[in-house]
């Protein structure tokens, strides 16, 4: 049978040498770590694929465009190139730069959230429940029922459940409920994508209610090329036509620039309304920066001008997913546990079902990170009872998330198809050994965000 091929729509003009650990090595170093693979070096990693944010390969006309940049501290003419790419593809006036998404999540909910609001969404991820939590805000996930079950194939399973949200509105109203956030793709279930349609219920709840509708897009254009892959009516359309329709039913959007922005730091926020815009600049000027440099280097706003157009591109976005499809494939067909449909900018594993002997609270994700790296050099992080469970406020009893889940992100235009069939051999020759791997303790806890610093024994 021919082999199905996903070839790269690019040639490759500069090499990075990688070090190659033996395992004696990485039994050591990741002792050293505290077994959390945030903690290794990354020389000491062969296959990174800890995060796709802030890695991606430049292309040629973002590295030529660094060296238009205008660092003037005011009016700046690489912020007004910039201005001028994300309202034509958003539809929002006002634009202001920060030095990645946590500038814009740090600003926006200071603006927006006070203590006991309800924020609902899809799925709320890490740095933004952070941010909420911090302003006394609670954050609720609102994702369909699909989208829990990895197993389950559906091919929107980042819709937001229209009935709950209603349910939250009508007992809570904008009193209570300051804004609702949709996440394009989903990145806690998946990188799964939300419809059209959905995000058209959700826009009509949300006026019906006078609650403002906000996008976090930091994978904007890959969720646009599912729209444009899986929903009715979308086919024909170019992806900048489907994201400014996608964005005409919000009040604005938050973006790291270090995913779909194709550069290595950066973010924005842009806005619908002017009042709005003006408070976010004021609070700007203090956190991040004047309003027409917000924490970027003009040479940066114009890389990220010229990111924002390459990440729409149809060849970029088919070989984009493909990788991941492929990859997603490899391990199905293997019988390793995956979560399906494959999503826009990962691969993730159920560690669940992985390690079915681990049970949640003994970390069977990150059994299943230390085991891939001690294996093979690869870095993976972890998703599930590390990442996301909360303490119960009345008892003090943890509740642990639905999904233990392991993500694989794939850097953008880093990695070839034979780097990914090497992680792909690495992972089920680990599924193939997997019940001669035990649990962890944690051992330190750090009270905000606990999966980056935290460390661990094993049992």
């Amino acid at each position: 049978m021919e082999k199905n091929i996903n070839p790269e729509p690019f040639k490759i003009k500069m090499v990075e040498p990688l070090r190659f650990t033996t395992r004696a090595e990485r039994e050591k170093l990741i002792v050293e770590a505290g077994y959390n693979c945030f903690n290794l070096k990354a020389e000491d990693v062969y296959i990174d694929l800890l995060t796709d944010s802030g890695v991606s390969a430049m292309s040629q006309a973002q590295w030529a465009a660094l060296l238009l940049g205008d660092e003037s501290y005011a009016g700046s003419r690489s912020f007004y190139r910039l201005k001028e790419t994300v309202t034509a593809i958003t539809g929002f006036e006002y634009v202001l730069p920060v030095h990645q998404g946590r500038g814009a999540e740090h600003i926006f909910t200071e603006m927006m959230v006070k203590p006991g609001d309800l924020i609902p969404g899809n799925m709320h991820f890490d740095t933004t429940r952070g941010h909420l939590a911090l302003k006394g805000g609670r954050p609720l996930d609102l994702v369909i029922e699909e989208g829990l079950c990895p197993e389950v194939v559906h091919p929107f399973k980042g819709n937001l459940d229209i009935t709950k949200l209603e349910s939250i509105l009508k007992e809570y109203g904008p009193e209570k409920v300051p804004f609702i956030l949709i996440t394009v793709t989903c990145n806690s279930n998946g990188g799964q994508p939300v419809s059209m349609e959905n995000i058209k219920a959700a826009a009509k709840l949300a006026s019906q209610y006078r609650v403002p509708l906000f996008f976090d897009m930091a994978r904007f254009a890959e969720n646009c090329f599912f729209i444009k892959e899986r929903e009715a009516g979308y086919q024909d359309k170019e992806i900048i036509e489907i994201a400014r329709e996608m964005f005409s039913y919000g009040d604005g959007c938050l973006m790291s620039s270090k995913k779909d922005g194709l550069v290595n730091i950066g973010g924005f926020i842009a806005l619908k309304d002017q009042s709005l815009y003006q408070q976010a600049a004021q609070l700007s000027i203090i956190y991040e920066g004047f309003p027409t440099y917000g924490g970027m280097a003009g040479r940066d706003m114009e890389a990220l001008a010229v990111g924002l157009k390459e990440a729409m591109e149809i060849p970029y976005l088919r070989h984009r997913t493909g990788q991941v499809a492929q990859l997603v494939s490899q391990l199905e067909k293997a019988g390793v546990p995956v979560v399906v449909p494959a999503g826009g900018h990962a691969v993730y594993l159920d560690a669940k079902k992985f390690f079915p002997h681990i049970p949640q609270e003994e970390f069977p994700g990150i059994a299943l990170v230390v085991a891939l790296y001690v294996e093979s050099g690869i870095r993976a992080t972890e998703l599930g009872s590390c990442a996301f469970a909360e303490k119960d406020a009345g008892t003090g009893e943890t509740i642990y998330p639905r999904l233990e889940l392991v993500r694989l992100a794939i850097p953008r235009r880093v990695y070839t198809n034979t780097h990914l069939e090497f992680v792909a051999n690495s992972i089920i020759k680990v599924f193939q050994n997997r019940h001669q791997y035990k649990g962890f303790k944690m051992v330190y806890e750090p009270p905000v965000l606990r999966h980056f610093t935290c460390r661990f024994e094993p049992l």
